[in-house]
């Protein structure tokens, strides 16, 4: 049996002028720059013969995910699995530092980065986000195949896979917007973990559209 490729892509930039931690909130979609990485992403995905594309279910990965798709025929099916990691700031708006500082109350919040204290816990985003990764190698065995998810879960989820520490900061994580984390797998043993940024380069002089999870 080949080995099975599962290409876990994190979505293109949000449209976000206010700042706002958005978390899983609903109503953030791509920014100009984010549609400009969906686009890039369908080509460096152009000529890899995909299986299927499936996607969280915020609108932000579903646009980022439907480019992806269509130059395969493929429909985007939804996993609620590859959804955003809870956090518990979701809805702070502007820089979060400066949230903290006018609401000490919340500082208890970020005592534990192992948990973490200040949202779903890794061992559970971790959990989620192998099962939705073993449900597609069963179904797509040998082949390849691309979930669009989100920063944490897709770092979280190579952490455990490459048995790692899942205690970290969120700066320490190396899953840029519109990049692809491959997995390798021969199996169910991970043979491989590949790591590319295709769509990069529509970041360049990025202006008041912030970045998002």
């Amino acid at each position: 049996m080949p080995d099975t490729f599962v290409h876990l892509v994190r979505h293109g930039q949000v449209l976000n002028p206010k700042r706002v931690l958005y978390g899983r909130l609903p109503g953030f979609n791509l920014s100009v720059r984010g549609r400009t990485q969906a686009e890039l992403l369908a080509r460096h995905f152009a000529a890899v013969p995909l299986a299927g594309v499936l996607s969280s279910p915020l609108e932000r990965a579903r646009q980022t995910a439907e480019p992806i798709a269509a130059p395969h025929g493929l429909e985007v099916a939804t996993d609620v699995r590859l959804i955003e990691a809870g956090n518990l700031f979701e809805g702070a708006a502007g820089n979060v530092i400066w949230y903290l500082l006018r609401h000490p109350a919340t500082w208890w919040k970020l005592r534990d980065p192992r948990g973490p204290s200040w949202g779903e816990r890794n061992v559970d985003l971790a959990m989620r986000m192998q099962q939705a990764v073993e449900a597609v190698r069963e179904r797509f065995a040998g082949g390849q195949v691309v979930l669009v998810s989100h920063q944490a879960p897709i770092w979280v989820c190579r952490l455990a896979l490459e048995r790692r520490s899942l205690g970290h900061w969120p700066n320490q994580r190396k899953c840029a917007l519109g990049s692809v984390t491959t997995l390798v797998l021969d199996g169910d043993r991970l043979a491989g973990v590949r790591y590319a940024e295709p769509a990069a380069a529509a970041l360049l002089g990025a202006g008041t559209d912030r970045a998002g999870a």
